[in-house]
């Protein structure tokens, strides 16, 4: 496999992963890491850039989707989005940090868009979290901790 091949398959991977479409992009990256064919930084940054892009999608679509809230096909209730958007008030910009968990992190990055977080401060929150979650699984595989 060629590098580039292996790195978009990478980058695309960790975009899908930070949607709120199923996807892994940790066994991409652990693969990938272990063959010790590719360059760490390389793959880090890959994978973080494409999984950040994931969530701007989310956020986007956030900022989007509050305007349909009246149709008869918006998948949440006003209950649902009222409970969502009342948990974002109260903890705020700073849930972002968990925006890499999984299960609550797509929903978070979503929910940040439709409350109007500023892209700017949601690109460094969403970042460092999701940089740093790579990073951990990094060095936990690579022994780059001990």
């Amino acid at each position: 496999m060629s590098a580039l091949t292996a790195y978009f398959g990478l980058f695309m991977a960790a975009l899908v992963a930070a949607t709120l479409l199923p996807a892994q992009s940790e066994a991409v990256l652990s693969g990938l890491l272990l063959s010790g064919h590719y360059s760490l930084w390389t793959l880090l940054a890959v994978a973080t850039v494409g999984n950040v892009l994931g969530s701007v999608i989310n956020w986007w679509l956030g900022r989007s989707l509050e305007r349909f809230r009246e149709r008869r096909w918006f998948p949440f209730t006003p209950a649902q989005l009222a409970r969502a958007q009342d948990h974002y008030r109260r903890w705020g910009q700073w849930s972002l940090l968990l925006s890499w968990v999984p299960l609550i992190g797509d929903p978070l990055t979503l929910i940040a868009g439709v409350m109007r977080e500023p892209l700017g401060r949601f690109l460094l929150l969403v970042t460092l979290a999701k940089g740093g979650r790579y990073l951990v699984l990094a060095g936990m595989l690579l022994g780059l901790f001990g």
